[in-house]
């Protein structure tokens, strides 16, 4: 259960009204933090150890962020504001969706630690900024479950996008190996299954797909294009707002008009 007594960080004032002022700042704790997790993985980036970045002792940190779950709330928002974002959308959604998920990749590769992160409840400035940005660059008048739905779909793609690329990178530092020369190895078991007949669907992938033989980048974005066209099906196509039976929410769902 959640504590009734707890208070979001952004509520509370970076300086006490009383006592000595304050030796570092909120910022100085999490631009540290960050490099830490940067360079090691979230895991690493702990009050102790951020504590040592800075050269203070681990309980003092705790008078400026209470506990982790704040700190990781004021990592995610501090990272997130580097995605420099338009004061409001284009109007061409295609455009304005291409453009965040640039920059929602660019973001993740430089952090992989907010992989999945992102989307924990948060309340930030910045998360909010992205949220509404992201939201408005999808709304045509059509409900906002929909918009909502458009988002997810885009920031989803991208963080699986970003995370099969990681993984691809790390297993290429581990073994040395390239996709190709993977596949290469595998060219007698592979040809095996193949003339077996057994899996066809598997078979077509060997013999058809592009996608294996692109690069990181050209993947991406073949991947991005597809899910755009995913997203138009949920847009509507005259831009106006949707008629009042489109409103309501469907037969067993709960909603305002539809209590369970």
């Amino acid at each position: 259960m959640a504590d009734a007594e707890h208070v979001n960080i952004w509520m509370l004032p970076e300086r006490p009204p009383r006592g000595p002022r304050p030796a570092y700042s909120r910022a100085q704790i999490t631009e540290a933090a960050v490099r830490i997790a940067d360079a090691e993985g979230l895991d690493a980036a702990s009050m102790r150890r951020i504590a040592a970045e800075i050269g203070t002792g681990a309980m003092s940190l705790y008078r400026y962020v209470p506990s982790r779950s704040d700190l990781i709330e004021l990592m995610v928002d501090h990272v997130l504001g580097e995605m420099d974002l338009p004061e409001r959308p284009s109007g061409d959604w295609r455009a304005d969706a291409a453009m965040l998920a640039g920059r929602q990749r660019a973001m993740l590769l430089r952090h992989p630690w907010m992989l999945g992160l992102r989307r924990r409840p948060g309340f930030g400035p910045n998360q909010l900024r992205l949220l509404e940005f992201g939201c408005r660059a999808f709304d045509f008048g059509q409900p906002i479950d929909d918009i909502l739905t458009a988002y997810s779909m885009l920031s989803s793609y991208v963080e699986q996008a970003v995370a099969d690329q990681l993984t691809g990178i790390e297993e290429h530092n581990r073994t040395g190996l390239s996709r190709e020369d993977v596949m290469a190895c595998n060219s007698a078991y592979v040809n095996h299954i193949l003339t077996s007949g057994e899996y066809p669907m598997f078979t077509r992938i060997i013999r058809d797909a592009v996608q294996p033989h692109m690069n990181d980048d050209q993947r991406f974005h073949y991947g991005l294009d597809r899910v755009m066209t995913c997203i138009a099906a949920i847009i509507p196509s005259d831009g106006r707002p949707p008629t009042d039976d489109t409103t309501k929410p469907p037969a067993n769902i709960p909603g305002k008009n539809n209590p369970l």
